[in-house]
């Protein structure tokens, strides 16, 4: 079964604009180390996928320069490999403004290939996933899309829209409901997906005369009836980043050893990113750290709780960071004192300052501030 990975990068930006002002939310950092794209590649790749698409549209800058040529994931490869593709396709003029036009805009890409199948996923979703299983489901059930769905407590007030899935006993889907406003536990669709390359490219073929603008609008909702559509549910840890709120706390529970176990090493599949050659962290004398991760190039003289610093941090005697989620390369004075903060890369804040957020509203301070 060959088949072909297609990455969404920045579909979901202005879901959280504070963290993707400079960048797409697919090089948003997390975890201590990684970007949020290193998530869907690493499952591409551990699935057995050697051929990969990422979609650009604007701010990618710093996406080229983290997958680079692919190599970090065994995908520099003569054939096949890591391709970034740009935001324009043949012929036009203007930015997509949808994932069907996203879609629209790669049919060379899809054309020039030869798998038989199509995984589809955006960038927002945290998970260790096996797509080879579903492609497996796929074929078996002779479906056209399989989607990917997952049981999740919505609140009714999420910002982003999400796609609530009903199925009957062979999960075929008999119900797609799109809206902002659902709320109770509901099965939803992950925005991952495995679709027949055939079949895609149909769609594209005839989105005018049928009138496809919409892929959630027009292909699953209501396309449920006309098209073989299945269900595949999974029941791992998975984490959606829809807003400054969720990144924060989605962050903070990899600091629980089962769920950061089960997402970075489950049944032995590795979670992988670019490799950087930093010196250990270093701790002096009198530095406190507890139930944190700290990255490589650390240089910790305070306190530290609760938290999570990237590469390069450093924390002067007597600074206290918890429960906060600090960036690569930036400086936390003497006394200063941050607690429920994100700090973006290289931010400065000077001594003595005390800034405060909370769980549910984290302060956050941008790219390279001084404070």
């Amino acid at each position: 079964m060959k088949t072909l990975g297609v990455i969404f990068s920045n579909i979901h930006d202005r879901e959280i604009t504070e963290l993707t002002g400079k960048r797409t939310l697919a090089s948003i950092p997390f975890g201590g180390r990684y970007r949020l794209i290193d998530f869907v590649l690493s499952n591409m790749v551990n699935s057995g996928i050697t051929k990969v698409g990422v979609i650009t549209k604007m701010n990618y800058q710093s996406l080229m320069d983290h997958v680079g040529s692919g190599k970090y994931w065994d995908l520099n490869r003569k054939t096949g490999g890591l391709m970034v593709l740009p935001p324009y396709g043949a012929g036009e003029k203007t930015l997509y403004k949808s994932r069907f036009e996203a879609i629209c805009g790669i049919d060379h890409f899809l054309k020039r290939s030869d798998e038989d199948y199509v995984v589809m996923s955006d960038c927002d979703t945290v998970c260790n996933f096996n797509f080879a299983d579903v492609v497996a489901k796929h074929e078996q059930n002779h479906a056209d899309i399989t989607v990917i769905v997952s049981k999740m407590k919505l609140k009714g007030t999420q910002t982003q829209v999400r796609s609530a899935v009903e199925f009957d006993s062979e999960k075929r889907v008999t119900k797609v409901t799109t809206s902002q406003k659902l709320s109770g536990e509901k099965v939803v669709f992950t925005n991952m997906m495995v679709i027949s390359r055939t079949f895609l490219l149909r769609l594209i073929e005839n989105a005018a005369e049928w009138g496809y603008a919409s892929f959630s609008r027009d292909v699953l909702v209501k396309g449920c009836r006309e098209h073989r559509i299945f269900a595949y549910e999974y029941d791992g840890y998975f984490a959606k980043i829809d807003s400054l709120a969720d990144y924060y706390a989605r962050s903070l529970e990899l600091l629980d050893k089962a769920k950061r176990d089960e997402l970075f090493y489950k049944d032995g599949a590795n979670i992988y990113t670019k490799v950087r050659d930093s010196a250990p962290a270093r701790f002096s004398q009198g530095a406190k750290v507890t139930d944190s991760l700290v990255a490589d190039g650390c240089e910790i003289e305070g306190e530290v709780r609760n938290s999570i610093l990237f590469r390069g941090v450093k924390v002067a005697r007597g600074a206290v960071i918890s429960d906060s989620i600090v960036f690569q390369d930036t400086e936390v004075g003497e006394d200063t004192r941050l607690h429920c903060v994100i700090a973006d890369k290289s931010v400065k804040v000077l001594g003595g300052r005390l800034l405060s957020g909370h769980e549910t509203h984290p302060y956050y301070i941008a790219k390279e501030t001084v404070i």
